[in-house]
């Protein structure tokens, strides 16, 4: 514990000098004075267990990962050897945003992930790791393997939805993962007893039936002591435990000034929790027991800070009277956007299949809502991994709509109906999917309420990937129906494929027909990013086509299909607009060429087919049904007009919802939904334009 203590220590100052000579690029948040928390709570896990923690987790990270390269533990008065050394240069390089980091450079300070070591991945949003931390104790819970999970956030995660969601899901389920509150007292500068009423923060435990401990962080053996009987029941199978430690930063929020001199603390209470040091009581228990001397105690100190000396030495240099990274160890500019998605070489042997070269039984007259509960059904007795969970999918004969019919009563155990708290089981989604054993399946009822799960949706599940480093893969697939015409309102009528197409890291998958719809939620299970899978209401009662035994087959991802050819315009669009845009152009007799975009997202939009249709037709109109403020059309056009301007005889056109979201009042909601009306004026308008008839007329 001594010796983790001082390497964390002296690791913590060589940043903050860094950070002093301009050469940490983005914040530096220190936990000097927090050390105590981190090396007596990772101490008590076995190597196998994990953690995650907040922007400030340089200590967390080390100790999970000291203690993981040194299982014996870190004789004080030996040399540390390469293991220890290389440990901390790597942590340092990603601090420093160099490539030999763990996360490539990618994440810094506040994004550290080493799977390896049963470090999850550290997080700049507060408490925005926390439902990802449940996600993997869920894994461990199934594996039955008695694996536990800490997650560490501070007095200021205390109040943040997301984790109190949390707490409320993991009591609900007896998850093992233990909620570790490091109460610093100031969540920047604002004191603990400012923001609540209930300054024992381990209180928030109890409100949830979660056994809570309060012990002084300052005491790392304590701390150990506490996470003992933590440990023993999460590991019992009796759920989650809650442990608040008492610490104190000596440093402000962020950078090497304390934090009297922004005038919040005084130079008396940072005197008092000083004389409280972490590594001086370890020190004083350790010689009270004469298991060391003062000497050997100070010459640990010294080597701590020359190994970090040493180390600082091999990544920064002096070029013309300044200090400077050296420039070799900075990733290449080409590496910028490596792993924001995967290179799908995980579909490498997997079978194709297109409905109009099936060679399998199809049957006519199949309803769209059957496929999807169908395919369902048949991954999750192919594949043990998959879970599907979300409000009421396990009740109501398949939730809402019937998408998950037969799953509870075939696969309880993997069938979850959640909380409403789409940030908490989205992020828990999350951190199932990261821990590679399990392939989730989320249901948003309607897709308004990723609004909700904002956080978990983009910036923990759709970016985790590209953040630390490109290599893990988030194999989340998120469904929901787009329910414009259903007289929800404004607040559940939403098409947000224009929202996930600007966001990085996900992709996105239409599927118009039955059969496209089991080849494409097939290929989004088998995928390693993130997948929305987008339903529409109105085609869950529609019939068509499906295979009458064969649900296996996929779709590849990045593959449009040309539903109907013709050469005087290229019609993009998707989902229940692909049938009423065919409707407005047999009537019409129109020579409009239909494409089925099925995959949305910018890296699987099919441009070789789009691409080969313009040229051809020389015109292009964009038909989707939702509002213009979040249109997927606008993007798509300014990306056609760039690519295919030489072939464009005028702007693309677009077709699109209003500015208003659809209201309840039936007569405000179809004007406000792009209807075949706004189809037949846009095709008029595109064909006049040319001078080009209709042969309807």
């Amino acid at each position: 514990m001594l010796s983790q203590l001082h390497l964390i220590r002296a690791f913590e100052e060589k940043v903050l000098d860094l950070a002093g000579q301009g050469l940490v690029h983005g914040p530096a948040h220190s936990a000097i004075g927090q050390e105590g928390g981190a090396v007596g709570s990772a101490m008590a896990m076995r190597a196998s267990d994990q953690v995650n923690g907040s922007h400030r987790a340089h200590h967390q990270f080390l100790a999970k990962a000291l203690a993981y390269v040194a299982p014996e533990g870190i004789d004080p008065e030996k040399s540390f050897g390469e293991t220890l050394r290389h440990l901390s240069k790597r942590t340092l390089s990603e601090i420093l945003g160099l490539a030999e980091g763990f996360c490539k450079g990618r994440g810094g300070s506040m994004h550290l992930r080493w799977a390896n070591s049963g470090n999850l991945g550290t997080n700049a949003i507060v408490g925005g790791g926390v439902p990802m931390a449940a996600g993997a104790a869920w894994a461990h819970k199934r594996a039955d393997t008695g694996d536990v999970v800490y997650t560490y956030f501070g007095d200021g995660a205390v109040n943040i939805g997301s984790v109190l969601e949390t707490m409320n899901v993991a009591a609900a389920w007896k998850l093992p993962i233990c909620f570790f509150i490091e109460n610093n007292r100031y969540a920047v500068s604002t004191h603990v007893e400012e923001v609540t009423a209930e300054t024992r923060l381990s209180a928030r435990g109890l409100a949830f039936g979660i056994p809570a401990l309060r012990v002084d962080g300052m005491d790392t053996l304590s701390v150990y002591l506490a996470a003992e009987e933590a440990n023993a029941t999460m590991r019992r199978g009796d759920g989650p435990v809650v442990i608040e430690v008492d610490v104190y930063r000596y440093f402000h929020q962020n950078g090497a000034l304390p934090g009297s001199a922004f005038g919040y603390r005084s130079k008396e209470e940072e005197q008092e929790w000083r004389g409280r040091d972490p590594l001086d009581a370890m020190a004083r228990d350790l010689m009270e027991r004469q298991i060391i001397g003062a000497q050997a105690v100070e010459d640990l100190r010294t080597r701590c800070q020359e190994m970090m000396e040493e180390i600082a030495d091999e990544l920064v240099e002096e070029a013309d009277g300044q200090r400077r990274i050296v420039p070799a160890l900075w990733p290449e500019e080409s590496f910028r956007d490596f792993g924001l998605r995967g290179d799908l070489s995980e579909f490498e042997g997997a079978r194709f299949e297109e409905q109009e070269s099936f060679s399998g039984t199809l049957k006519d007259n199949v309803k769209f809502i059957d496929a999807v509960a169908d395919v369902m059904m048949r991954r999750m007795e192919a594949d043990e991994r998959v879970v599907v969970l979300g409000e009421d999918v396990h009740r109501l004969k398949g939730g809402t709509n019937g998408a998950t019919k037969g799953l509870s009563d075939r696969f309880p155990e993997r069938c979850l109906g959640t909380p409403i708290s789409e940030n908490a089981f989205t992020g828990i989604a999350g951190g199932m999917a990261a821990d590679g054993r399990v392939r989730p399946v989320i249901e948003f009822m309607y897709p308004d309420f990723m609004w909700v799960a904002a956080d978990q949706v983009f910036n923990q599940i759709g970016k985790a990937r590209h953040m630390f480093g490109g290599d893990s893969a988030m194999p989340v697939v998120l469904r929901t129906k787009v329910a414009m015409g259903t007289g929800y309102g404004s607040q559940h009528s939403m098409d947000p494929a224009g929202i996930f197409a600007t966001a990085p890291g996900w992709r996105i998958v239409a599927p118009s027909t039955p059969f496209d719809y089991v080849g494409l939620m097939n290929a989004a299970l088998h995928c390693e990013d993130p997948v929305l899978v987008l339903e529409h209401v109105d085609l869950y009662a529609s019939k068509g086509a499906a295979s009458a035994e064969d649900l296996d087959y996929m779709i590849p991802l990045g593959k449009a299909k040309t539903v109907r050819t013709g050469g005087s315009v290229t019609i993009l669009t998707y989902l229940v607009m692909v049938e009423k845009t065919r409707q407005v152009v047999e009537r019409l007799g129109v020579d409009a060429e239909i494409i089925d975009l099925r995959s949305l997202d910018r890296a699987g939009l099919d441009w070789e087919t789009v691409e080969a249709s313009v040229e051809k037709t020389g015109n292009v109109l964009i038909v989707e049904q939702g509002a213009a403020g979040t249109s997927y059309g606008g993007w798509l056009a300014d990306d056609l007009q760039r690519r295919c301007f030489d072939a464009l005889d005028q702007p693309v056109k677009r077709v699109h919802g209003a500015e208003a979201s659809p209201s309840i009042s039936k007569v405000l909601e179809a004007a406000a939904c792009a209807s075949l009306q706004d189809i037949e004026a846009a095709l008029r308008e595109v064909m006049a334009d040319q001078g080009l008839p209709l042969a309807a007329e």
